[in-house]
């Protein structure tokens, strides 16, 4: 049951931080007030997660065979360790907890995008 209220606790709060806002230009600076910087951390992550999954079916494209399912296991496990990751954060106090846990997810989806844009074929 507490795992269950976890994992719908968890997809809540990340859905609300991976909604894209209008600002999706990576380079921007998240400043301002708090909502600011939480709508400007989901835009980011919204650019971050759609190059991610580019990267991703091109990397499906390219793996031979045997490596596809795994592939598609590695990638759910890894969307798994990133919304428990970053629930922690979001579990916080305060208004700080919200920037904290899209910091989380921003990042992590970055560095997922740049690793699978390196896998395969060059």
């Amino acid at each position: 049951m507490l795992g269950r209220s976890i994992a719908v606790a968890a997809t809540c709060l990340l859905a609300s931080i991976a909604h894209a806002g209008d600002q999706g230009d990576p380079a921007q600076s998240c400043d301002g007030s708090t909502y600011e910087m939480v709508d400007c951390l989901k835009a980011k992550t919204a650019e971050w997660d759609k190059r991610m999954n580019i990267a991703y079916q091109q990397a499906l494209k390219d793996a031979v065979p045997q490596q596809r399912e795994q592939l598609r296991a590695a990638q759910r496990l890894w969307i798994q360790y990133r919304d428990a990751s970053c629930l922690y954060y979001g579990l916080g106090e305060g208004t700080i907890a919200r920037i904290g846990a899209g910091e989380c997810v921003r990042s992590l989806t970055e560095a997922r995008a740049r690793e699978l844009e390196n896998v395969g074929p060059k």
